[in-house]
């Protein structure tokens, strides 16, 4: 499976994201009324101020604050480097990132674990609104669907199936794939970040959903996983 894919023109990535503010208080009142609308449907019984710790979830009402991307190195003997892009100014985060990726062949595949639903559409969604224009990597509007050079683990996953969500965390379980044990999960990933002032550690955290996702695709290929000692982590 993936045969068809050289690893060494691919790069794998994960985003983290966070509420543009800190409490639902701080919100503008505009934007609240549009909030309130928004999620109307998905807080069921939570009002809009409690419910307002998911909306990193929403590009409109989210923000980027880590970026990390994997590329494969070597040949027989597979490695990995990984560099993360992450800063409490949003628009230079993306402006590195972005920079980054023009420095890439046009032809470079994207790879990443519910990619097609979140982390592309988000980062392309944060650029425009931040002024920027899209990486041709990134850039999908009016090309075939076989000319998108997009990689999503969970739908490959799917094999056709789009009756459930198959986590990160599952697929590396039964794949064999060891994980370190975190002390944080996407769910807290804003407090972590608005409460504690802990952007390091969500980067580490990031860093390793990269690897995660790196070590699940060379599984689909039916390849051995890549070593501790050939993984490095730069800048």
């Amino acid at each position: 499976m993936l045969e068809q894919y050289d690893l060494n023109n691919l790069m794998v990535l994960d985003i983290e994201t966070v509420p543009q503010y800190s409490t639902y208080d701080q919100v503008p009142d505009h934007l609240k009324l549009l909030w309130d609308k928004k999620t109307v449907y998905n807080r069921k019984e939570e009002t809009a101020e409690d419910f307002y710790r998911n909306a990193g979830i929403w590009a409109e009402f989210g923000k980027i604050i880590c970026i990390s991307v994997g590329i494969f190195t070597g040949g027989s003997d597979m490695g990995m480097r990984i560099k993360s892009f992450a800063g409490h100014d949003e628009r230079e985060v993306l402006i590195n990132f972005s920079k980054m990726l023009k420095g890439q062949p046009n032809t470079l595949v994207l790879c990443a674990h519910n990619g097609k639903e979140f982390d592309f559409p988000y980062l392309c969604r944060r650029m425009l609104i931040n002024g920027l224009t899209l990486p041709a990597q990134l850039e999908i509007a009016g090309k075939k669907p076989w000319e998108i050079n997009h990689l999503d683990t969970m739908e490959l996953w799917k094999f056709g199936d789009y009756k459930s969500f198959t986590s990160l965390n599952l697929l590396t379980a039964i794949f064999n794939i060891p994980t370190p044990k975190d002390d944080i999960d996407g769910s807290v990933v804003g407090d972590v970040y608005w409460k504690d002032n802990q952007l390091e550690r969500i980067c580490t955290y990031c860093q390793k959903d990269v690897i995660a996702t790196a070590q699940l695709l060379r599984r689909y290929r039916g390849e051995e996983l890549i070593s501790d000692d050939n993984i490095t982590i730069v800048g």
